[in-house]
């Protein structure tokens, strides 16, 4: 098994009962209730409930290739969680190569000699979907390439990819304004052409309030939500700083 521990926490009247959730920062607390605004009602939303799955950072780190995560797909499904509708698979950080001439982010060609683009193929194959990772700054929190000033382009190769999620870090970002940061990488997963799911991470450094609420946006057709963070600790729920592991991840030695 790739998880160890079970949480059950109380939300309002409801108790989740969860093995593991996505990367930290993948979810955000509510302190009122969520506002939705331009709901396409032709598409479900992405994030109807909680995503749940797989990530790499707290295990691996930096240390992650195609044939880790081949194996991780092969035991997820195995393994029972996919069934169980744990069927998100995301690369954390490292997985970058370099930027090509025109400005368009390529895999580490050592760590990913098939491309990201076969190694989503063989993870949809599972009946599971593929997230990636980058970064609102410069560099990424792991020092790789981030997506400041290539928001499109990052967001056309994603596509192109076949990429179902994007964790969004905010290391590196110096004095950028963080609703324009994710503002902009929004509208960007949303002219891809492919429904993306939008995680945003912001530490908390800038107030991401809007209308009341803390917010993230859905890539594509214009349909905005607002994703919960459960949180297992007994201290203030609330959207925490990246290394304090906000988010349910645990997982075996």
């Amino acid at each position: 098994m790739l998880i160890s521990k079970r949480y059950t926490l109380n939300v309002k009247r409801y108790t989740l009962n969860v093995l593991f959730a996505l990367a930290p920062c993948a979810f955000a607390q509510l302190p009122q209730p969520v506002q939705v605004d331009h709901v396409s009602p032709d598409k479900p939303a992405l994030a109807a409930t909680p995503p749940m799955g797989w990530n790499s950072w707290n295990k691996f780190g930096c240390d992650i290739n195609e044939e880790l995560i081949r194996t991780v797909a092969d035991a997820m499904v195995s393994s029972g969680l996919r069934d169980a509708g744990y069927i998100y698979l995301n690369l954390d950080d490292c997985w970058h190569g370099e930027r090509d001439n025109l400005g368009f982010i390529h895999e580490d060609p050592t760590r990913f000699p098939s491309g990201i683009k076969a190694l989503a193929d063989y993870v949809h194959s599972k009946g599971l979907k593929i997230g990636i990772y980058s970064d609102a700054g410069s560099e990424t929190c792991g020092g790789r390439p981030g997506s400041q000033g290539h928001e499109y382009q990052d967001a056309i190769t994603y596509a192109s990819w076949g990429i179902d999620y994007l964790k969004y870090d905010w290391c590196n970002t110096d004095s950028r304004n963080a609703k324009e940061a994710y503002s902009l990488m929004a509208k960007a997963l949303r002219q891809s052409g492919r429904d993306i799911l939008f995680s945003l991470c912001e530490w908390e450094q800038q107030s991401l309030r809007m209308g009341g609420t803390y917010w993230a946006l859905l890539a594509h057709d214009g349909r905005h939500n607002v994703l919960l963070r459960l949180h297992p600790r007994p201290r203030r729920m609330a959207v925490t700083r990246y290394h304090d592991y906000c988010g349910l991840q645990r997982e075996t030695p």
